[in-house]
């Protein structure tokens, strides 16, 4: 294979089709292209992502090694070259000379940087070979940490002076970050991340990198213990990147902006420092960057780690970023960078997410309350270029409630607006509101980046008018202001009690300043035109209206990732459909499965057992002969498939009115008798329970023989339990999907999508991309859902896609390769349930 190899390393004999992969994935890295792998659980997916990966990154160095070595050589050559030239020839002519000069320095120069690379690359390879055979270096450290540690003492001290007169700590710290204008930011310490070269024997370079993204910490912390089985784990420096919530030893850190606790009637002295983070010490940090880098280790490790070396996770790993080869889960803008998606069936509408922004009116009018307050509370100390932006800010929040209808000032519970939802365009929007004069950019610029005010609103009260507390009201100091803020929460409670229970529960999510969400919006608002829409959303009282940028086209940020990256990887379980994912590079897809044909059989099912054609259309779904039709085809199914049986229904109401049906014409009651019946909660926090108690009922059903047959799940696409979620083995051994889950055509912001690919996109197949928009997004949905069974080589299950509109080509196109390849369409009932029984009595056979 071109750009290939021929061996990989593997934990044991890998699978053939395990091999093409790597092969495949090699070949994409090598040739710098996008590339696009379907493979499913139980296919090894992840050691063959992280062994055809290391692979290549290991060829990779090595190969720029020998070229940095021959160009090495090469100019020495040429340098002494030249110089036995100039030395026989005549210096007469001046023109000569020059050239002569210009031309060595050239050369000089190109083996000078050379020479300081490999001398780089050289440091950094002992460094890191020392640290992996746990070799102690305690001169080092010591000749580093001196310097380190006075700095994080003055750093300390001055963000700690403070007295009573000048109110609480917090508040000048603020202050003093607030005081910086566009002009004078400073050069920051070491521990935001400028580590100084010079000094550090681990040379800081950027060196290339592979970023391993997924969805979830768990899914990340599986990357992990499958690097440390592979063949690489003693070789390779890898980071695990998290949130503070996730990588911090002490509680400390979480709560920065909460006041030490102080009992009441104890005066505080002056000058009282407040608690400072133990683990937060250059010294520590440095030695766990390094015990990071040397061995690999996922976020509980380092947790660990970091509480038995007295050193923050958080920090270390960010200090061990530049060096490492392998990183999870954020991105950098290096040439020399290779990115790996995995999980990435839902790619687009993550982009899309990510990159969106909603605001209620209920936030706006908390916000403008807490930074009015914060303005006049420091405006004589704010410096001028500080105060007007934050008048920008809240001249633009203003535009905001004004569109929706509101006033700030007041509560917005209290105040009515007309129902209705309108599209604008983002110009169109900024002329509605009026705020088109701001400049968006700067004020993103020049004042969130450079302040830390999200993180201080938190500590301003909602004020307003008519809540018997003055809007503008100054206090006298900080102690009075405490005080007062208990009487302002009551009142609060007070008026929240009027409104209902989801009222009360909106008021819990504001319990914080959506500052952070105000910039999100911000920064939506900054988009093409074309690239996005506002929503302007009235639900007839300001609180609950509110604004949300949909963006139309999220190709645009992800475009910005495929330019700075050598190549992208997009793999995950079910991929299909990937008409959607368009790249100016070269693409390359790929579909990987170790399943044998004979452990899956997919049926589509045009009609049901007493010949009642399937058409689970909104027109006839919910006619009593469909719903009838549909328990009769279950009560089948459940006769000859035995353990656990998931049916997936288009959605939660349809799943309750089909239900209630069923209970009422006594079909309920039928299917009961044959296998136990779950349904999914609504609860997120009661799937667990749900889950134990089914699997737990299949298990005693296979050991008691005289009873029931197993377990019957009644699921949603789309739903807690359809993405996730292994129904592997005994606990899935069929999928019914019950009609195709279409999304609401009558939803604005989808109408908005479908018309934004019907003006950019060319029309094919005869469909325009609108339409083709929709089925993707249907056919995701029942590929997430019908993916949850066959879970590894051994498993079996049978998959029925109860509709006939699945036996159309162009739908039957977007099933996963590995499935479609094996499904058989069925017009008429009895040669499908008898396919059915005969592939469970054959499964059942072979078990004996």
């Amino acid at each position: 294979m071109e750009n290939g190899r021929a061996q990989f390393p593997f934990p044991y004999q890998p699978y053939n089709i395990q091999e093409q992969f790597m092969q495949a994935l090699y070949s994409t890295l090598d040739q710098g292209k996008v590339g696009i792998f379907e493979s499913p659980t139980g296919t090894g997916k992840s050691l063959s992502l992280i062994c055809g990966a290391l692979s290549w990154l290991t060829d990779y160095e090595e190969n720029r090694r020998q070229e940095a070595a021959a160009l090495l050589h090469d100019g020495e050559a040429a340098l002494s070259t030249s110089t036995a030239q100039s030395s026989t020839s005549s210096s007469s002519a001046e023109p000569d000379w020059i050239t002569d000069f210009v031309q060595k320095k050239a050369e000089r120069d190109l083996v000078s940087k050379l020479k300081e690379e490999e001398s780089k690359r050289k440091k950094r390879e002992e460094r890191l070979e020392m640290i992996r055979n746990n070799v102690q270096l305690k001169y080092a450290m010591k000749r580093k940490s001196c310097e380190d540690e006075e700095a994080f003492k003055l750093l300390q001290l001055s963000k700690e002076e403070q007295t009573e007169a000048q109110g609480d700590q917090e508040d000048e710290e603020l202050i003093i970050a607030e005081y910086e204008s566009d002009d004078e930011s400073k050069t920051r310490s070491r521990y935001c991340g400028a580590e100084d070269d010079s000094d550090d024997d681990l040379v800081e370079e950027h060196v290339t990198k592979i970023y391993y993204c997924s969805r979830t910490h768990s899914q990340l912390a599986q990357f992990v213990h499958e690097v440390q089985k592979s063949p690489f784990s003693k070789d390779i420096s890898l980071v695990t990147l998290g949130s503070r919530q996730h990588k911090t030893c002490h509680k400390s850190e979480l709560n920065r902006n909460e006041k030490p606790h102080h009992e009441e009637g104890v005066k505080r002295k002056r000058g009282q420092a407040k608690s400072v983070c133990p683990y937060y010490k250059a010294s520590a940090l440095q030695q766990m960057r390094d015990d990071v880098l040397g061995t690999v280790h996922d976020i509980e490790q380092m947790l660990k780690l970091g509480r038995e070396t007295h050193s923050c996770p958080y920090y270390a790993t960010r200090l061990a970023v530049p060096p490492a080869q392998v990183t999870l889960p954020t991105l950098y803008s290096y040439f020399y960078l290779v990115v790996i998606i995995d999980e990435a069936h839902n790619l687009s509408d993550t982009l899309s997410c990510i990159h969106s922004a909603e605001l209620s009116g209920a936030q706006l009018c908390r916000v403008h309350s807490q930074l009015t307050q914060y303005a006049d509370r420091y405006k004589s100390r704010l410096k001028a270029k500080n105060l007007m932006y934050i008048k920008q800010i809240l001249f633009v929040i203003e535009g905001l409630v004004r569109v929706l209808g509101g006033k700030v000032g007041q509560n917005p519970q209290s105040q009515t607006t007309q129902t209705g939802t309108e599209m604008l365009s983002i110009n169109n929007f900024l002329f509605k509101a009026q705020i088109d004069n701001i400049n968006l950019f700067k004020v993103l610029q020049r004042y969130f980046e450079k302040s830390l005010i999200s993180r201080k609103l938190g500590g301003f009260v909602e004020k307003y008018a008519g809540l018997g507390v003055s809007l503008h009201t100054p206090s006298s100091s900080n102690k009075e202001n405490r005080r007062t803020e208990g009487l302002n929460r009551y009142l609060q409670t007070l008026q929240s009690n009027q409104t209902d229970q989801q009222g009360s529960e909106a008021e819990k999510v504001l319990s914080a300043s959506p500052m952070m969400q105000v910039e999100g919006f911000f920064m939506a608002l900054t988009n093409s035109n074309s690239d996005g829409r506002v929503v302007v959303h009235r639900q007839g009282t300001l609180s609950e209206s509110s604004v949300k940028f949909l963006l139309l086209n999220p190709a645009v940020h992800f475009a910005q990732v495929l330019k700075q990256c050598r190549a992208v990887i997009i793999a995950g379980g079910t991929m299909q459909p990937v008409s959607y994912i368009k790249s100016t590079k070269n693409k390359l897809s790929l579909c990987c499965h170790v399943i044998p044909p004979e452990n899956i059989l997919p049926l589509v099912l045009c009609s049901g057992p007493s010949g009642q054609e399937l058409d689970f259309t909104f027109q006839n779904r919910d006619s009593p002969r469909m719903m009838d039709e549909t328990g009769r085809i279950l009560s089948n199914i459940c006769n000859v498939v035995p353990g656990g049986v998931v049916c997936f229904f288009p959605s939660y109401e349809y799943s309750r009115r089909i239900v209630s049906h069923w209970e009422a014409s006594g079909a309920l009651t039928r299917l009961a008798n044959k296998k136990k019946i779950f349904q999914e909660p609504k609860k997120a926090n009661q799937v667990e329970q749900v889950l134990s108690e089914f699997s737990r009922c299949i298990q005693r059903c296979a050991v008691d023989a005289g009873g029931l047959s197993g377990a019957l799940l009644f699921s949603v696409v789309g739903g807690k339990m359809s993405e996730g979620i292994n129904f592997s083995d005994d606990l899935g051994r069929c999928v019914v999907m019950v009609g195709m889950p279409y999304p609401n055509i009558k939803s604005p912001e989808l109408q908005e999508k479908m018309s934004y690919l019907d003006k950019h996109l060319i029309h094919s197949g005869g469909r325009s991309p609108g339409q083709a928009l929709i089925e993707n997004l249907c056919m995701k949905a029942v590929n997430q859902s019908i993916g949850r069974a066959i879970r590894h080589r051994g498993d079996y299950s049978s998959i029925v896609l109860c509709d006939r509109r699945y036996s159309r080509p162009a739908t039957l196109s977007k099933l996963p390769a590995w499935i479609k390849d094996r499904t058989s369409t069925h017009t008429t009932f009895g040669p499908a349930f008898a396919a059915l029984r005969k592939f469970f009595l054959e499964k059942k056979q072979k078990q004996v």
